[in-house]
């Protein structure tokens, strides 16, 4: 797998993402991801997500995205729900080492492990609006269950970056750690579960923790589609360009339901 490395130690699998410098996720590292983790499933009882690179994962490879049709659209946006949705499902623990930059799809995948270990130069956060894209992938469903509304909101609706710091305090993360300690740190928390928990209890608590954050994702096929129709739009395209090319962002005209 040219993006992803599976390693696999102690009966725990190390699943590193090192698809570039940023590890924006393409059609492609999506597929590879998920099936590292299919792989990790059959021969260890824990996982970590981690990286090779100075960032975990900064979201959608925007080149990518802009130029899909929406049937395209949606077959992108289902096999990253694929990956969301083990991750969360799966009856293992299941732990983000972050370092760098976290953001967006990034950010969603992190959300759907169990636990979050992070460097003190991680960051977070949903940019989505300001691209023009949605965060409906599991940001906007996950998030304020994590981190409560009104932060969720300022979030998601501002599309501000935070330091781990601060990710710690508003329940975001699990750890904060120094950048040398974040794999150690994932592994002790892997091991404490793996060598001292039972396997069956663990899966009950997991089901019934996702038994009521999964009202929050029962709009999977809803949030797919309305992303995929927004991808297509011309205000989306242009954004894209305005990013991908460092420009400032044209200011645009907000509308409202009133007459």
């Amino acid at each position: 797998m040219a993006g992803v490395e599976l390693q696999i130690e102690d009966k725990i699998a190390w699943i590193f993402l090192c698809d570039s410098e940023m590890n924006v996720l393409n059609h492609r590292f999506l597929k590879e991801i998920y099936n590292a983790l299919v792989e990790a499933d059959k021969k260890a009882f824990a996982m970590i997500l981690a990286t090779k690179t100075k960032n975990f994962c900064a979201g959608a490879n925007l080149r990518e995205i802009e130029a899909l049709s929406f049937e395209e659209a949606i077959k992108w946006f289902e096999t990253y729900l694929d990956v969301v949705r083990l991750l969360r499902s799966i009856g293992k623990p299941t732990i983000a080492a972050v370092r760098g930059y976290c953001v967006a799809g990034g950010n969603e995948i992190a959300m759907a492990c169990d636990l979050v270990v992070a460097s003190k130069n991680a960051k977070f956060g949903q940019p989505e609006v300001r691209v023009g894209s949605t965060a409906m992938g599991l940001g906007v469903q996950i998030l304020p269950l994590l981190v409560g509304e009104k932060r969720a909101r300022e979030l998601l609706l501002t599309g501000r970056i935070i330091d781990a710091e601060e990710a710690y305090r508003i329940g975001l993360v699990n750890r904060v750690v120094e950048d040398s300690e974040v794999e150690k740190t994932a592994k002790e928390l892997a091991k404490e579960i793996i060598e001292n928990c039972s396997p069956q209890a663990f899966r009950v608590i997991k089901s019934g923790l996702n038994s009521w954050t999964q009202f929050a994702m029962s709009n999977y096929e809803v949030a797919r589609d309305l992303t995929a129709m927004v991808w297509l739009s011309k205000e989306f395209r242009e954004r894209c360009d305005e990013f991908l090319q460092k420009k400032k962002f044209k200011p645009r005209e907000f509308f409202g339901i009133t007459r």
